[in-house]
């Protein structure tokens, strides 16, 4: 984004064809999740390496044990939502994400299935994205009381930029009944 220089009242070089160049952080909001072995290592591990690979992590709610999803004879998982401050774009954020859950040694073989690390794009700022590979925000966030629960302690107000209601109100409407205790 450029701002021309009018706007900073002389704080930049005095000359008609200077801007400044701003670089804005993007906020995404993102879901850990394990399953499988020390599930607090790999959270933390996950939070270490979001912290190398993708920004700053800002916020991040405490741990909830989770009964599974989707596919509901495996063990319960730990979850956490953080917030993270990133200079990466969307798909850029993903790749690092995908390189991250691989080095903490998920294996892709079925859908919703045990894994040692899953970490999932909630939002990224209020963007609206489909592509073939990223869907934000994530398509089932609003069904999934155990992410709208750790998302809202950190980042309640923030309104879902599709259904246009705040993770609040969302997590009051969510009608999952799976247990979700805080750890």
């Amino acid at each position: 984004m450029y701002i021309y220089k009018e706007y900073y009242n002389g704080l930049l070089p005095n000359k008609p064809d200077s801007f400044l160049l701003l670089h804005f952080m993007n906020k995404a909001y993102l879901l850990l999740g394990s399953n499988l072995g020390d599930r607090k290592k790999y959270l933390s591990d996950a939070v270490t390496l979001l912290e190398i690979h993708a920004g700053k992590i800002t916020l991040k709610s405490m741990l909830y044990n989770t009964a599974p999803w989707g596919v509901t004879d495996q063990d319960d998982f730990l979850n956490q939502a953080v917030c993270v401050e990133t200079k990466l774009s969307a798909q850029q954020l993903l790749e690092n994400i995908l390189y991250i859950e691989e080095k903490l040694g998920r294996i892709r073989i079925q859908k919703w299935e045990a894994r040692t690390i899953d970490i999932d794009i909630l939002f990224f700022n209020s963007d609206i994205i489909s592509t073939d590979n990223l869907t934000v925000p994530h398509p089932f966030l609003h069904q999934r009381r155990f992410a709208l629960l750790p998302l809202s302690e950190i980042e309640g107000n923030f309104i879902h930029p599709v259904l246009k209601k705040s993770v609040k109100i969302l997590l009051a409407d969510c009608d999952q009944n799976l247990v979700v205790d805080l750890v």
